[in-house]
């Protein structure tokens, strides 16, 4: 099994955006050393709590402070952006980094109508035209337009001899299809709602179509895990998440909350059975059901790949989490141990 990371760049209360964005710094070069295979960075507008607004900037800082791992984004909202230049931006990582950089898109707005207009400076686009705009995304990157394409002059730069790998992250058939028809990967986001994974999955293997960037289908699935050496010590880190997420669900503060501030609210029927529900999203336990639960989707999922997003308020809870999840699967140690 490969697993690889999802970053949000999450602020916990208390600190400020700059330490958040260090934290991952600090944790893609531990992830490296840990085995992970990739580590992308999400693409989030007009939050207080997750300071991952531009993945391309990210992507650049981490490949610069790793060697190996593929680093990506997850993904970028690309209805709100013009292909080619989503397309020039990931070629310049590219150059800059060969053979290490993917390209995950998202159908997502990027939040409500205001903001989503500010991106767009204006402009009314439709998300409808979301599966246009890959493809033609596609052709900037490979220089492979059809020959009556309006832009099939205008060639992407810098012009680099590899490209980066793309990925279509999606919640239901309709993405698996998008993913399918460009022959490029298929991101499940089990962690945002578990109820379509099997069925997308196995629509996105049925109708897959080899293109310029994979020959065969490549899945992975993005999943929360918080993982501790005990049940307990899983259960009393997760609060501070269970918080966070019922904050995000009602449009609240999205800073991850303390445990203490977790546990002081007082809370409401609807709230723990949200939070019940939530939890559907998630795997929280010790190293060794962590891996068999993992195990039990990869099966359901037939998939060989898992994404890891942990917002949980400690970052130091946090990077053993990590740790302890690739020691219980036999991966390579870090040859400092557990220190920071």
């Amino acid at each position: 099994m490969k697993l690889s990371v999802l970053d949000q760049a999450p602020i916990s209360r208390g600190d400020k955006p700059g330490e958040a964005l260090n934290n991952t710094i600090a944790l893609a070069k531990e992830a490296e050393k840990l085995g992970y295979t990739r580590y992308w960075v999400a693409e989030h507008h007009s939050t207080s709590g997750l300071a991952s607004t531009s993945p391309e900037i990210l992507i650049g800082q981490i490949a610069a402070n790793t060697e190996k791992i593929r680093v990506g984004s997850g993904g970028v909202l690309l209805p709100q952006y013009s292909p080619l230049k989503v397309a020039e931006n990931f070629k310049m990582l590219e150059a800059f980094y060969p053979g290490r950089i993917d390209l995950g898109l998202g159908r997502s707005p990027g939040g409500p109508q205001t903001t989503r207009l500010a991106l767009t400076d204006g402009h009314k686009k439709s998300l409808s035209s979301f599966p246009r705009q890959a493809a033609d995304l596609q052709g900037f990157l490979h220089d492979s337009l059809p020959a009556d394409h309006p832009y099939k002059t205008v060639k992407a730069g810098p012009r680099v001899e590899t490209s980066p790998d793309i990925w279509i992250l999606g919640l239901s058939d309709r993405g698996a299809k998008n993913a399918a028809n460009l022959g490029v990967g298929f991101t499940y986001g089990h962690f945002i709602n578990p109820a379509n994974g099997e069925s997308a999955l196995q629509t996105y293997r049925e109708r897959f179509k080899p293109s310029a960037t994979f020959s065969q289908p490549q899945t992975n699935v993005c999943i929360f895990v918080v993982c501790a050496e005990t049940e307990k010590q899983a259960e009393e880190l997760a609060l501070s998440q269970d918080k966070w997420l019922l904050n995000v669900g009602n449009g609240r503060d999205t800073k991850v909350p303390s445990i203490a501030e977790a546990k002081k609210h007082t809370y409401t029927p609807e709230e723990l059975s949200t939070i019940r529900k939530n939890r559907q999203r998630s795997i929280i336990g010790t190293p060794d059901f962590v891996k068999s639960r993992l195990e039990e989707l990869a099966e359901i999922y037939q998939t060989e790949e898992f994404l890891i997003i942990t917002n949980i308020y400690d970052f130091k809870a946090k990077l053993n989490s990590y740790r302890l999840i690739t020691r219980e699967f036999g991966f390579a140690a870090p040859a400092n141990g557990r220190n920071n």
